[in-house]
């Protein structure tokens, strides 16, 4: 491992080396596992991704989970397997590429369960009992109840993934037993398990699967790998784990692994959103348990700030700072606060699109760093990026997040660059959304890019400063970039309807702008028309709901905020609205809009009906504002500018995270020779004919 540089006060605790069997780390940095969307099918992007969270100061990089065997198949998801023997290759690059990067590697082995529908290979899914599989599918598919020939089957499959993982040279090997995603943490939920062998009823018994597969992992160990147990300390579920549960887990078996994980019992409990959970919230779960063991343990909470790490381990709460979001949005996180660069850490802001690619079979992305899961596949770098290629000068208009990462980006490459913003406050949607509730978080997508832009004297910023296009040609700007937002439609358009609603003369009908300028409905009964479907029909429903009127919310979907099911808020949204004593009004469309009242549709029988109201708010599609971008190619064409392109929204409305990435390539490919548009323009692994 590479000699660190002396660390002052009060950080010095985080980068103090910590025993985990025959390893010593280098700090208390822990990447935990964590999904990535990548898995088998892009072991080669896997492994770029983890190697530079290595660089960047993690101590310990973990895989995903990975499947041992054909019964623990949970396609459709990606992740990672270890099979057989033919998954060595990709499993060893990515040890490779974690011990190149300076980390030790880690492996999670995970049999699911009763959460492997083996949907691919078609075999039968195994668990404690007769049940339906469990718990992120409602397929017609059932687990058979394992018999002692079935458990036998399961700790050989397990000894062979442990001897396989030390081949492909893992340093820290998994026992995996949390987030309802395995086998082990099946038997030890009374929710699953009703035996009455000596697999099940006593706690004891419950927790026998887990003891003999630790026993058999660490003899097949045998000092050359740490042996490590993800438990989950609370399952949040009616029968299932709790406190009780965990401590006497800790009591008769605290001392067998080298290292303990603690996790919740759903993968939604373990990364609430920073709008339900706050840094650290997992903390009343885990506080006390390290006192049952003398191995060390980590736990993770979405920590970004360095003093609440500090307190964790003065606290004596946790031994390693545990992280999968914080490392995913800045993998350079540990060496930023090592080399007191506090100010440029990209702090996570927990909106989980990260999560959303594990959900989507599709490489994981993130709002914070947009090279998350481009490492490989375009050679992109979170703290790097290739010198400039010219002394071109680069006007950027529009600040939001999409003009703020251009912006950043094309001044760490060198170039001369004006930002221009119309309004005197940076950040575009980000601030202002960032002012809803529950989002403030958000804020640290423009508060990091501005601290950075800052630090650069090749960028200047210029405020309260509209453009129009022979503003831009007088001052002799000849490469620029256009970032000029998006604005929300009110006219009903989206997905259901394509053409606009019939809107009555008169009838009072804003959208998420005029909110966000302050402009609030007249009268006391509101109805948002919902279909957007991602966060902000939700939290526009609340906002109002707090500023005291009478909301309901209608949305073609059969749960408001449908799409947030890939960022684990769906549940917590409807809980919320209905807190907040908003209607909830699935599976309609509006379909027409009159003076105090709309016209409903069943979306499923097409039955109409009236829903009385004072006003309407849209969420429905934006228009990107393109006027600006389309005059300015006009004078491209003509020769009166050398190159210009649209970014963000205003080239394609998106997510902040699509934003975001889009001017960082933007930046990436300015001055480059691109390919032709025929081309794929990125690396992929394409599986290799038996």
């Amino acid at each position: 491992m590479t000699e660190q540089p002396t660390v002052a006060a009060p950080y010095d605790i985080l980068f103090e080396p910590v025993q985990i069997g025959p390893f010593t780390t280098k700090n208390r940095f822990y990447q935990v596992p964590h999904c990535n969307g990548m898995g088998y099918r892009d072991p080669s992007a896997q492994a770029a991704m983890r190697k530079i969270k290595a660089e960047g100061g993690w101590s310990v990089v973990c895989t995903e989970q990975v499947e041992i065997h054909a019964t623990s198949d949970i396609a459709p998801f990606i992740e990672l397997r270890i099979w057989d023997d033919q998954d060595l290759p990709a499993l060893k690059r990515i040890a490779d590429a974690i011990h190149e990067g300076g980390g030790l590697a880690g492996i999670e082995l995970a049999h699911n369960g009763m959460n492997a529908p083996n949907q691919l290979s078609r075999e039968t899914p195994l668990g404690p009992g007769h049940l339906p599989v469990a718990p992120d599918t409602i397929a017609p598919i059932q687990a058979r109840a394992m018999t002692t020939q079935d458990i036998a089957d399961l700790r050989r499959w397990h000894r062979n993934a442990v001897r396989r993982s030390i081949e492909a040279g893992y340093d820290i090997v998994y026992v995996y037993g949390a987030h309802g995603y395995s086998g082990v943490h099946h038997f030890l939920s009374r929710r699953y398990n009703q035996r009455t062998d000596e697999y099940g009823g006593s706690l004891l018994n419950r927790m026998r699967l887990l003891r003999e597969l630790l026993e058999d992992t660490i003899e097949e160990c045998d000092g050359k790998a740490a042996v490590a147990c993800r438990i989950t300390v609370e399952e949040e579920l009616e029968g299932g784990i709790t406190r009780e549960d965990i401590e006497g887990v800790l009591r008769e078996l605290g001392e067998l692994p080298d290292l303990w994980d603690f996790a919740m019992g759903s993968w939604e409990g373990d990364s609430v959103t920073s709008r339900f959970g706050l840094e650290g919230s997992q903390e009343e779960f885990v506080a006390g348990l390290k006192k049952l063991t003398t191995k060390p343990v980590v736990g993770v909470g979405r920590f970004t700030s360095p003093d609440a790490m500090v307190r964790q381990i003065k606290a004596g709460i946790l031994d390693l700072i545990g992280a999968a979001r914080p490392s995913i949005a800045d993998p350079f996180l540990p060496n930023k606060i090592r080399d007191g660069r506090l100010s440029l850490i990209r702090e996570c802001i927990g909106c989980n699109i990260c999560v959303s690619g594990d959900l989507t079979m599709s490489p994981i992305r993130c709002t914070q760093n947009p090279s998350m899961g481009e490492e490989w596949r375009r050679g992109w770098h979170p703290e790097k990026i290739r010198a400039k290629e010219s002394d071109a000068q680069v006007l950027v208009v529009g600040a939001g997040p999409s003009g703020l990462e251009a912006a950043r980006a094309l001044g760490v490459r060198g170039y001369d660059v004006a930002l221009i913003e119309a309004r005197r406050d940076l950040g575009g949607r980000v601030h202002q959304e960032s002012r809803l509730p529950g989002l403030s978080a958000w804020g640290r997508v423009q508060e990091y890019r501005e601290a950075a832009i800052a630090e650069l004297p090749n960028v200047e910023v210029f405020r309260e400063s509209p453009m129009t296009a022979d503003d831009i040609i007088e001052f002799g700007f000849q490469h620029v970039l256009v970032a000029t937002g998006a604005t929300w439609r009110t006219d009903g358009v989206a997905r259901f309807h394509t053409t606009p609603l019939p809107i009555a003369k008169g009838a009072q009908v804003l959208g998420p702008d005029d909110l966000f300028a302050g402009r609030l409905p007249e009268g006391k009964k509101v109805v948002v028309y919902d279909d957007d479907h991602y966060y902000l029909g939700g939290v526009v429903s609340e906002l109002l709901a707090q500023k005291g009127y009478d909301v309901s919310i209608v949305t073609t979907e059969s749960q408001v905020s449908a799409w947030t099911t890939n960022t684990f808020e769906v549940n917590r949204i409807q809980r919320r609205l209905i807190e907040n004593g908003v209607t909830r009004i699935t599976d309609h469309a509006v379909t027409a809009v009159g003076v105090g009242g709309v016209e409903l549709k069943d979306v499923y029988a097409g039955a109409v009906r009236e829903l009385e109201c004072d006003a309407v708010v849209m969420v429905t599609a934006r228009l990107p504002r393109e006027e600006l971008y389309l005059e300015l190619d006009a004078l491209r064409e003509r020769g009166e500018l050398e190159s210009v392109r649209g970014i963000g929204d205003s080239w394609a409305p998106g997510t902040i995270a699509a934003a975001v990435w889009s001017g960082r390539r933007a930046a990436e490919e300015f001055d480059a020779d691109l390919p032709s548009n025929d081309e794929v323009p990125f690396r992929r692994e394409v599986t290799q004919l038996a």
